[in-house]
């Protein structure tokens, strides 16, 4: 299973927007997953599709990578490890 960012989304779309676009583009996606805000639930203009078959993915980064969604050209790549970030944002321990 791959899984592949979709960046630049504008802030409308959804998941079945998302997934219409793949499948207009000829790719089956098997989920589909818009990052939203956890306090607003405003999307936040990124998200990911998974793709069971290698070489679909590719094709899907082929395939959609450039192309305009809304007013927006999106950005399709496979999807990166998550790192470890450092600190929590609340300044030195005491």
């Amino acid at each position: 299973m791959k899984k592949l960012f979709v960046g630049n989304l504008p802030y409308a779309a959804n998941e079945t927007d998302l997934q219409n676009f793949f499948a207009d583009n000829g790719i089956t996606v098997d989920s589909v997953t818009v990052m939203r805000d956890r306090f607003t639930g405003q999307a936040r203009g990124f998200g990911f599709v998974e793709i069971n078959d290698d070489g679909a993915a590719q094709r899907a980064v082929d395939a959609c990578h450039g192309k305009e969604l809304m007013g927006r050209v999106l950005v399709v790549n496979e999807a990166r490890p998550m790192t470890a970030k450092e600190g929590g944002g609340r300044g030195p321990r005491r």
